[in-house]
């Protein structure tokens, strides 16, 4: 007896006779879902902050040479990165970039969820018989909570007792390969290749011993 499919299963199935035309966010409430300009985890932004949507089909590249050319400027003290869904992966390396590219920038990191609405159509089914031709597609609407992610860099301080602070990264050090080894070397290890030019040499008497022998 074959066993019964499960209702996900059985979604996926019903599916895969839909495509999705295209998706947007639907905020739920007035409050931090709000989509205007002053809305979201940073309320209270300056007029001049940047605001960087990241979305799964953008170009980091693009994206930084807008965001750095931006923070170039001594009038821009704020940018805001933020992506949800498979773009949160997006954000962060956005984010990671700039603040190697520019010392000094504090940060505020902010998660929550958004609602996002996903409309498909169904798919053109075969000609069957007795069909009225040019009978309008089926749609479909689904309602998804999504996790979202914004990231706040600010050339000024931060107040560091909020939620998701990190202060900035110090300046990179020189590489530290060099001092390793002159470290190994001043406790007398041999650097490389010293050793197996030093065994290659004969030890001390050993001639005298084969001559004996």
């Amino acid at each position: 007896m074959a066993k019964p499919a499960s209702p996900r299963s059985r979604q996926r199935r019903r599916m895969e006779n839909f495509r999705k035309v295209h998706s947007e966010e639907a905020p739920v409430g007035s409050g931090d879902e709000g989509g205007g300009p002053g809305s979201g985890p940073f309320a209270d932004l300056a007029p001049g902050a940047v605001h960087m949507r990241v979305k799964e089909g953008s170009k980091i590249r693009n994206l930084l040479a807008f965001a750095t050319a931006s923070m170039a400027q001594p009038a821009t003290r704020t940018i805001v990165f933020s992506g949800c869904g498979r773009a949160t992966t997006k954000t962060v390396t956005c984010a990671e970039i700039l603040k190697r590219r520019l010392a000094g920038l504090h940060q505020v990191t902010r998660l929550r969820y958004r609602s996002v609405r996903e409309v498909w159509q169904s798919l053109p089914p075969e000609p069957t018989p007795g069909q009225k031709p040019g009978e309008p597609a089926a749609s479909l609407s689904v309602l998804k909570n999504v996790p979202s992610l914004a990231i706040l860099l600010s050339k000024d301080s931060l107040d560091p007792r909020q939620p998701g602070y990190q202060p900035p990264n110090p300046h990179p050090g020189p590489s530290s390969q060099p001092a390793a080894s002159t470290s190994k070397r001043s406790l007398g290890e041999p650097a490389a290749g010293e050793g197996s030019a030093k065994r290659s040499q004969p030890e001390p008497g050993a001639a005298e011993e084969d001559q004996t022998a």
